[in-house]
């Protein structure tokens, strides 16, 4: 009985051992395959063919400022198996790297001595001094490369600035990280926060660069492009693509340019526009624009567009105050009035629009004026246009043509109705011509006088003043064969359709003769304040560009040097 229960013992005992044998080596068969496919970025990279030696699990305690070299500085757990690869140990808990002046923390980690290499996951941070600090789910670090790739709920965090991403591969050489599945970066000292699908931003010089669905947000407007630059520390907004600025007062819409986010000005290039609330814009080569003060300047073909009022302007140097309703253009400046039916062209050395006390719109013109509209043309030194009533006051050697008639005097206040002119004023002395063939003109000179206008065509004038009249009146056959002078202190003349004088009344004395033509001599052609300024007149819109200067007899107030020949008679 002994021998045959020590021999059932004996079996039990192998077959117990077998067992036991087995099971181990089916767990290191799990162990082992679990292990050989993790995949794990890193161990593909800086992985080395199998060692024969043992890895030793220990933390290195050599000098920690070697450069370019990972150290590993605590592990709660920290195991290795050269059966599945000499190349890397694994850690857990409380996990902390160190790369020179920068640590590196995470929940576990695969370490690559050899490499200086590492991927990490859970709760991963990397902290640089009191200025870098680094977050994000998992880390893959390439110590040969010296690039961490750092993958979701990413935050960088750079004094005042972060950055949220999704994922961040970040260049320790060169101090840049890019981000590639859309990112944000908040600048908290200047309230802006930008996101973009793809990013790059560089530690050392505060530079970034954002592509794909660009948008800059702050507090006063949005950015919307595709290309923009940006520095984090200046912030300054480099344009260099189709780029549009929103904000609660205006729009900006340019390609080139620099947009200073603190100061909140911009010098943009390449035909850059302002869209201002009110409907106004400004365009021009080269435009500055202050949002806090709310005006901008243009270089190089500038346009300023009123469309409420009818109005653009338009020359080499332009400027608008949008807080004062003020704008002005210079340097071949032109305005055009298109409130009528008919377009008003305006040149001037200076032409500005502004608001009265009243919020009527006011075009101003200043120095060598020159107007064209198809059934009026005029020229003086300054020149004022009501939007209101359509007035246009000149002042200063003012000249008024329409079809053969010219008037000049030292003010002209013409209005304009519709697509033609309906009465004028001349305040402080008149001279109104009408030419009718070779050196014969009406004439009448006075103090001040009025006319009123009807289809482009005079049909009353009232004068007062010293008045004085030189006419040839039309015979039944259209022909002309006196002359009739005439002076006393008021004169009105009532004409009829195709200029027929149908009343004339002087009074209270009245001078004057009748002259054949045939007895007249040239000295009795023409009053003494006669001038006919002819090659003055602008011929086209774009005649208002051309230099032309004339002078008012003394007895008109004002005599100046002219450009014209204006002391002889008219040539034919």
């Amino acid at each position: 009985m002994t021998g045959k229960h020590n021999h059932t013992s004996h079996r039990r005992g192998l077959k117990h051992a077998f067992l036991c044998l087995v099971a181990l080596m089916m767990a290191n068969a799990v162990v082992a395959t679990m292990w050989a496919t993790q995949p794990v970025r890193a161990a593909r990279a800086g992985a080395h063919p199998k060692q024969s030696a043992k890895i030793q699990p220990q933390i290195p305690k050599a000098n920690r400022y070697q450069k370019n070299k990972v150290f590993l500085e605590n592990a709660d757990v920290l195991s290795a198996d050269e059966n599945i690869s000499t190349d890397f140990q694994r850690l857990k808990g409380n996990v902390r790297f160190r790369r020179g002046d920068m640590f590196m923390y995470c929940d576990s980690a695969y370490f690559y001595d050899k490499t200086s290499s590492l991927d990490a996951f859970g709760n991963v941070r990397m902290t640089q001094g009191d200025t870098l600090f680094v977050y994000a789910d998992v880390l893959h670090y390439y110590g040969e490369d010296q690039v961490a790739e750092l993958r979701h709920n990413v935050r960088l965090e750079n004094r005042s600035t972060t950055l949220v991403t999704d994922s961040l591969d970040y260049d320790m050489v060169s101090n840049v990280g890019y981000y590639f599945n859309r990112g944000v970066i908040v600048d908290n000292r200047n309230n802006t926060e930008l996101s973009s699908q793809y990013g790059r931003y560089e530690l050392a010089t505060k530079q970034a660069e954002f592509s794909t669905d660009v948008h800059l947000i702050n507090d006063k407007y949005e950015m919307f492009t595709n290309l923009l630059q940006y520095n984090l520390q200046s912030h300054i907004a480099t344009i260099v693509d189709q780029t549009t600025i929103l904000s609660d007062s205006n729009s900006i819409v340019t390609t080139n340019g620099w947009y200073n986010t603190s100061a909140d000005d911009a010098t943009l290039y390449e035909r850059s526009q302002i869209n201002a609330k009110d409907g106004k814009t400004l365009v021009g080569d080269t435009v500055y624009y202050n949002r806090k003060r709310n005006y901008g300047e243009a270089r190089g073909n500038v346009v300023i567009t009123d469309p409420n009022n009818k109005v653009i302007l338009d020359g080499d140097f332009g400027y608008h105050d949008d807080n004062a309703h003020y704008s002005y253009v210079t340097r071949h400046a032109r305005a055009r009035e298109f409130s009528q039916k008919d377009t008003v062209y305006l040149h001037a050395d200076t032409l500005c629009t502004l608001l009265n006390d009243d919020s009527v719109r006011i075009l101003r013109a200043f120095n060598a004026v020159r107007f064209y509209r198809s059934d009026v043309q005029g020229i003086c030194d300054s020149l004022q246009l009501s939007e209101a009533d359509t007035i246009i006051n000149m002042y200063r050697n003012a000249v008024v043509w329409s079809d053969e008639r010219q008037v000049s005097g030292e003010e002209i206040n013409l209005h304009l109705n519709d697509s033609a002119a309906d009465w004028a004023t001349l305040p402080n002395f008149g001279f109104m011509t009408q030419h009718l063939g070779e050196d014969y003109y009406d004439q009448l000179s006075g103090k001040k006088m009025k006319a009123y206008f009807h289809n482009k065509e005079l049909r009353r004038l009232d004068a007062n003043g010293n008045v004085m009249l030189i006419m040839y009146p039309q015979e039944e056959d259209s022909t002309y064969n006196k002359q009739i002078t005439a002076e006393a202190s008021y004169l009105q003349l009532l004409l009829k359709p195709k200029q027929e004088v149908e009343k004339a009344s002087m009074w209270p004395d009245v001078q004057g003769e009748v002259t054949p033509l045939y007895l007249l001599k040239r000295s009795q052609l023409y009053l003494p304040q006669f001038r006919w300024y002819g090659e003055a007149r602008p011929a086209s819109p774009d005649d208002i560009f051309r230099q032309a200067t004339i002078a008012l007899p003394a007895s008109g107030r004002r005599s100046l040097s002219s450009s014209l020949n204006t002391n002889q008679a008219p040539k034919q």
